[in-house]
């Protein structure tokens, strides 16, 4: 739909159904995302043989920040909130930042606005370091209450 704003400028105002099309994306986002959760949810993660061991855990006995992962989002979809933050404090994080920032782009698409994450290296870095940081840790004896 077209118009004029006040400055005498043609603009292009959003149709009726264009809402529904700026909603697509996250909408396709939240199903995949619900699909993969819904999958872990049913397959448990916990019985061998379902999916491959982590490589670095199987050949050197060093737990990435991804191990516990599965078993986090299995423990989530199951409601045990303590066994998730037990199997993978760091991947629970992750949850709910993605929670955090879908809903920001869904409020943002809905407005007929982008969402932006604009990250400078400060950030970067410092997201680095955390994972750097979680991952030493729970390799240390000290941090045996974060292995999963």
């Amino acid at each position: 739909m077209r118009g004029v704003n006040t400055d005498g400028q043609r603009v292009t105002r959003p149709g009726p159904g264009s809402g529904l099309r700026r909603l697509a994306a996250p909408a396709g986002v939240l199903a995949a995302v619900v699909g993969a959760f819904a999958y872990v949810g049913t397959v448990d993660p916990n019985e061998p043989g379902h999916y491959p061991a982590c490589p670095l855990l199987r050949y050197t006995g060093v737990y990435c920040p991804g191990c516990g992962g599965l078993r986090s989002a299995h423990a989530v979809v199951h409601g045990d909130f303590p066994a998730a933050l037990q199997d993978n404090a760091m991947a629970v994080a992750g949850y709910v930042l993605f929670a955090v920032v879908w809903t920001v782009w869904v409020i943002r698409a809905a407005r007929g606005r982008p969402l932006r994450i604009d990250l400078g290296p400060v950030q970067l870095w410092a997201a680095g370091a955390l994972l750097l940081v979680f991952t030493v840790v729970r390799n240390l004896p000290v941090g045996g209450w974060l292995h999963p």
